[in-house]
């Protein structure tokens, strides 16, 4: 079996949805299948088995600014890549994102499972609804990371969702580095307003003058946020970092902050910072609420509120007992959630979607792709 995944998002610029691709990808290919994953590459893939569909372009979406491929150029890489490669199933992350994704679906050659990754409120349902109706009622399976996920594509598309939460690669983690002798605070996420980076400051200035901020990624908000601590050297900001160096700085920090105000369907990065038997301190928003169980794998505080955000970080940095608590608990609980298992469910998924009737026919392999691609190479030659 051939399994083609489709990432909306450039694959070589960090984020949860392109991390899971990949790691997901590895841990099929454990089980024997073959997987390919296409999608946007802003320079040389990440990983082996990547097919680039071309650079991204900054789009808005969701609150916030994602590396996506809307634009024609990538389509007829998608035209071709589908043509070439010849997928037993397609699997797509983000259906309804604008570019590889719908493309996919709307030129559909194999079965397709796709997997909804956001919750919220999305102006593209609204304002696209029934295009995208129709392009949703061309996926023979929807999965969805979490249950506000499904209920954020149920509520715009209609349609059955099965739940399967992200995953993990816990042997990312096994290596372990001592924590850093200094009270270090960890910040990873964009820089945007949905993220509470700003809250986030605002608890720290509460904290003792001997505890230190890292500071990773960049967004809209870096250069104003850097204004408002430019006196405060407790405050690093490290910008951009690898996945290798936000590993070792999950397992060097003491503490965890995930001050989200809400847009998250699942904490991936509370996972990681559990399976590196690091403290967590987030928002109670319902995509974390799900994951990490209060006063068991972390202490959850009000969303937007910095005194009771700065009292949960004191109380795991100075108070005993606290961080080992929910470093031991927090551990267990990621290995809930390992990756290789999600593969195994997945690779069931696809073995059924090749059994089930298809949700739209499925077009005649080669014809539209050869009458297409033999067009625009006319063009070209004239």
């Amino acid at each position: 079996m051939r399994v083609g995944m489709i990432s909306p998002y450039s694959l070589s610029v960090p984020g949860g949805v392109q991390n899971q691709i990949l790691a997901l990808a590895k841990s099929i290919r454990k089980l024997g299948t073959d997987v390919r994953v296409l999608g946007p590459c802003d320079g040389p893939p990440p990983d082996t088995g990547i097919t680039p569909l071309g650079n991204s372009l900054p789009t808005a979406t969701n609150g916030s600014i994602a590396p996506l491929a809307p634009d024609a150029a990538a389509q007829l890489r998608v035209i071709r890549a589908l043509r070439d490669e010849q997928f037993d199933v397609l699997h797509v992350h983000e259906p309804l994102a604008p570019g590889p994704t719908i493309t996919s679906i709307v030129l559909k050659q194999s079965p397709i499972v796709a997997t909804y990754h956001r919750s919220g409120h999305s102006k593209f349902y609204d304002y696209f609804n029934r295009p995208a109706r129709w392009v949703a009622s061309r996926i023979e399976i929807n999965c969805a990371v979490s249950e506000e996920a499904a209920r954020t594509a149920k509520g715009a598309l209609g349609g059955t969702y099965e739940i399967l939460f992200n995953g993990i690669d816990l042997d990312l983690f096994e290596t372990r580095i001592e924590k850093s002798a200094t009270p270090t605070v960890l910040f990873l996420g964009r820089h945007e307003p949905r993220k509470g980076l700003q809250v986030l400051i605002e608890a720290f200035r509460y904290l003792p003058n001997d505890v230190r901020l890292w500071i990773a990624s960049e967004g809209p908000e870096t250069e104003k946020l850097k204004e408002q601590t430019s006196n405060d050297d407790r405050i690093i900001w490290l910008g951009t970092i690898s996945d290798a160096e936000k590993i070792n700085r999950l397992q060097k920090c003491s503490v965890l902050c995930a001050p989200s105000l809400g847009g998250e369907s699942f904490g991936i990065v509370l996972l990681e910072a559990m399976a590196a038997k690091t403290p967590v301190v987030a928002s109670a928003i319902p995509g974390y609420m799900k994951l990490a169980r209060q006063g068991k794998d972390a202490l959850l505080t009000k969303p937007g509120d910095p005194i009771s955000l700065s009292d949960a970080l004191r109380s795991v940095l100075f108070t005993d007992n606290v961080a080992t608590t929910l470093s031991e608990s927090g551990r267990e609980r990621a290995e809930q959630f390992s990756m290789d298992e999600l593969a195994i469910q997945y690779q069931k998924i696809y073995k059924r979607a090749l059994t089930i009737s298809p949700a739209a026919p499925l077009l005649k392999k080669g014809r539209y792709f050869n009458s297409s691609l033999s067009m625009s190479r006319t063009n070209k030659s004239k």
